[in-house]
């Protein structure tokens, strides 16, 4: 750690960049608080704890430095301060640093803990040797996200050494880079990896947040994910990952919680922010400031209206994308970070943010709170009406060939507008909050009761079809109809227009027993069960995928109109079963097929791995009888037939083609 001279006080230091930053003679500290009196940092050497006012404050920074400190060194904060309506502070509390790198120590509900075992904030100047490192920045059109958790996806694992299993290093391992690229996803989107912690309702009840979205610290990449191999800290270890998955062309996307902490509710801890300065970093409610505004569902609402608690945001996004080469984020309920505040613009005028992928689950609870398609040029958001009106078209019923037909051509309604084209539609049929894929097709309702809360967590509402039995079955007749569904949905996943993402697991085959809201299940409910892959379902999901890639009216990046271009041709042509272009009466009289003509690519679409002029035409049922489809003149080519043992065996057809119930055709022309 250095020579510290503990009897000195403090030298003034800088009041940035804020967090503790060692220049090489020593550690700088910079803490921001508009309305704290005093403040005093707590350093440790061993067990013993030394406690040093910090001498200056500048534009409501606090800080000070500390000759001969130096990476290792573990600190907390007091922060002296006001009582009274809006104010937290309690000088008893060590507070973590908002800005800290890494976390070291434990958190206990019952505050028992002497100072030396609790939580802890570390400096870092953590080296790494990034090589020739470069991300892939796949374009948005040619993207494949697929969503997956770090632990979950690797702990079962038989190809994953034993020791890395359930960590970074784990989801880097040859076995699972080798399962990517198999699959031939683009990027891989993690749930969230900022330290965080287990609510206390879950602690009373054995149980952990496994999912994460309870973020104490913005900075600090979750521990309990680090294998730490070769000495390796969690960052080192991370910028592994990161560096891995880019050599095999896999970009990396983080989930991160900026709506609110795991400080919760007015009855939660005091570990950080709250106090440090309440007042300024959560939206109080302007009645009654010893509470709390909830836009998150969570206890609170971080306020990113604040320009320093913005410039923490700005600061974290800008952190992992220069020093952890990570290429964008999901912003989880990001609605909450819009409202009243300049986030979205701070993010437009940044030269380094405004390039990287950025994502927005487009809603929260707060008041006009779902915002799908309101988002601006160069964000792309979560377009649940996809989700829903796939389901329902497929599974429920409560959908026709209308919004089936929307949704596979961009969801135009919602996103055509200052320039945005179909990519900023991320399109998914699950994701991690719901039912599994399996699931989806084997339970009509939520099984949540492993969580303890009397089944009453989770979504009622998840438009699924359990086939005619509710949980598994051995009724081949029932296996069959839910093989057909689950492969019928992949299909219009990545045969739509928009950026398809995959839940993680998915391809697999893997259930959670109906479990909808599995965010507290850490076990073998969660974990990807790789003994029991469908291996037929991996290989038909990457066929899909690479199909995807293969043809560039699949994926291109513009609006589809139905007029005729200077060639003669018309990008799209829906088609009747009777071979004929839809109209008005078939919009509303179709029982659930469709068809959808695709135009060759014009030589300015996204490119395809395998340039070709050919003519698509993508086929729908959801019927449960066979139905001929009389084509469009010439020699057709079928080139998947998702209800088929071998769906990418090519068969030719003249003039009609009959396709099973349930079920997706591709055929091709030319």
């Amino acid at each position: 750690m250095g020579t510290l001279n503990t009897a000195s006080a403090l030298q003034d230091g800088r009041p940035w960049p804020l967090g503790a930053h060692w220049d090489g003679a020593g550690v700088n500290f910079a803490l921001f608080s508009a309305h704290a009196d005093r403040v005093e940092v707590c350093i440790w050497e061993g067990d013993s704890m030394h406690t040093f006012p910090l001498p200056a404050c500048t534009d409501q920074v606090w800080h000070g430095f500390l000759p001969g400190a130096a990476p290792g060194l573990c600190y907390a904060y007091r922060v002296f301060g006001p009582s009274g309506p809006g104010h937290r502070f309690d000088p008893q509390r060590l507070l973590v640093d908002p800005y800290a790198r890494e976390l070291t120590g434990t958190f206990s509900w019952d505050r028992m803990l002497p100072p030396e075992q609790g939580l802890r904030s570390r400096v870092v100047a953590p080296t790494f040797d990034w090589g020739d490192d470069v991300s892939p920045a796949t374009l948005w059109e040619d993207t494949v996200l697929y969503e997956i958790h770090v632990k979950g996806a690797t702990q079962l694992h038989p190809g994953v050494p034993e020791n890395l299993r359930g960590t970074y290093a784990g989801l880097a391992s040859p076995a699972m880079v080798e399962h990517l690229r198999r699959l031939g996803v683009t990027a891989v989107k993690l749930l969230p990896i900022h330290g965080f912690l287990d609510e206390r309702h879950l602690v009373q009840r054995g149980l952990t947040n496994y999912w994460g979205y309870n973020t104490l610290s913005f900075f600090a990449p979750e521990a309990r994910y680090a294998s730490r191999t070769d000495d390796q800290s969690p960052i080192n270890e991370f910028r592994s990952m990161v560096r891995s998955l880019h050599a095999a062309g896999i970009e990396v996307i983080l989930d991160v919680v900026f709506n609110h902490t795991a400080e919760t509710d007015e009855f939660g801890p005091t570990l950080s922010f709250r106090g440090i300065d309440n007042a300024s970093y959560y939206r109080l409610k302007s009645d009654n400031p010893t509470l709390y505004e909830n836009h998150s569902g969570c206890g609170n609402t971080f306020n990113v209206a604040h320009p320093r608690v913005l410039q923490l945001v700005m600061d974290s996004l800008r952190y992992w994308v220069e020093e952890m080469h990570v290429d964008g984020f999901r912003f989880d309920l990001a609605a909450a970070l819009t409202r009243d505040s300049a986030f979205l613009a701070a993010i437009a005028q940044d030269p380094l943010l405004s390039r990287v992928k950025l994502i927005a689950e487009p809603w929260d609870l707060g008041p006009d709170g779902y915002r799908l398609g309101r988002f601006p040029p160069g964000w792309r958001e979560w377009n649940d009406r996809f989700r829903d009106d796939v389901r329902a078209f497929w599974l429920t019923g409560e959908a026709g060939i209308g919004a089936l037909a929307q949704r596979i051509a961009g969801s135009s309604e919602i996103f055509r507008h200052h320039g945005r084209s179909p990519t900023a539609g991320i399109n998914f049929i699950t994701a991690h909050d719901g039912f599994t894929l399996r699931d989806l097709v084997s339970y009509r309702h939520k099984h949540n009761e492993l969580n303890g809360e009397s089944n009453r967590d989770g979504h009622g509402h998840n438009l699924s079809c359990n086939c005619g039995r509710e949980g598994e079955s051995v009724d081949p007749q029932i296996v069959e109809y839910r093989r057909r569904l689950q492969r019928a949905l992949l299909a219009t996943l990545f045969f739509g227009r928009g950026v398809p993402m995959l839940q993680g697991g998915d391809e697999l085959g893997r259930t959670q027993a109906g479990n909808n809201n599995a965010y507290c299940q850490d076990n073998l409910l969660t974990w990807l069960d790789w003994p029991k892959a469908d291996e037929e379902l991996i290989a038909y999901t990457a066929g899909l995928i690479r199909m995807r890639r293969q043809f560039a009216q699949l994926k291109r990046d513009g609006w589809l109109s139905g007029k005729t271009d200077a060639s003669g041709q018309r990008d799209v042509v829906w088609w009747h079963p009777d071979g004929h272009e839809m109209n008005g009466h078939d919009w509303n009289s179709s029982p659930g097929t469709l068809g959808m003509l695709l135009a060759p690519a014009r030589p300015h679409d996204a490119q395809s791995d395998k340039p070709t002029s050919a003519t698509l035409l993508a086929l729908f049922n959801r019927t449960a009888d066979t139905v001929t489809f009389n084509l469009p003149p010439g020699e057709w080519r079928l080139l998947c037939d998702s209800r088929a043992d071998e769906p990418f065996g090519e068969h030719a057809f003249d003039h009609q083609c009959p396709q099973a119930g349930r079920s997706v055709l591709l055929l091709a022309r030319g």
